[in-house]
C-alpha cells in the first residue's frame, strides 16, 4: 500500500501546449466557463443545475482515486497513485469555481469575500493579499 505522506510533494505541472497561453486562475475559469457555455446541451436553469451537479461526479472521482491509491478494493488492488488524487482534487476545485462563475460574473469577488470571512472566522485574522501587503509597506 502506498503511503500518502511519502508522496505529497507537489508534482511539476504539465507544460501547456504552445497554442494555449498560460493564464491566471480567474482568466482560466472565465475561459472554461465561456467554452462550456458555447457547447452546452441544456440551457437555462437546468443547465446551471447540471453544472453544479458535476461537482458530485468529480468528488466521486476523488473517492475512486483514494480507494485506488490505498488498494482498498481487494479485487482491483492498487489502481491509482497519489498524483491521481491530486489531479482529481484540482478537478473538484476548478469545477466548483466554474460553477460559481455560472452563478455570477463576479465569481472572483464572491470567492474572495467568502475566503476572507472564512479566514477571519477560522483564524481570527484577515487573509493578506498583495494589495494589502503593499499598503502596509511590504513588497
Amino acid at each position: 500500500m502506498s503511503n500518502p505522506s511519502t508522496n505529497l510533494s507537489a508534482s511539476p505541472a504539465p507544460a501547456l501546449s504552445p497554442a494555449v497561453p498560460s493564464a491566471g486562475l480567474w482568466d482560466s475559469v472565465d475561459a472554461l466557463h465561456a467554452w462550456l457555455d458555447a457547447d452546452r446541451a441544456v440551457d437555462g436553469r437546468e443547465g446551471l443545475l447540471l453544472r453544479i451537479l458535476k461537482l458530485s461526479e468529480e468528488v466521486g472521482e476523488v473517492a475512486e482515486a483514494v480507494i485506488g491509491a490505498t488498494g482498498q478494493n481487494p479485487r482491483k488492488g492498487v489502481t491509482h497513485g497519489w498524483d491521481d488524487v491530486q489531479a482529481e482534487l484540482c478537478d473538484v476545485a476548478l469545477t466548483a469555481l466554474v460553477a460559481l462563475r455560472g452563478l455570477t460574473p463576479d465569481a472572483r469577488e464572491v470567492f474572495t469575500r467568502h475566503l476572507d470571512r472564512l479566514t477571519r472566522r477560522s483564524l481570527g485574522t484577515p487573509r493578506q493579499g498583495p494589495s494589502e501587503d503593499r499598503s502596509r509597506g511590504g513588497s
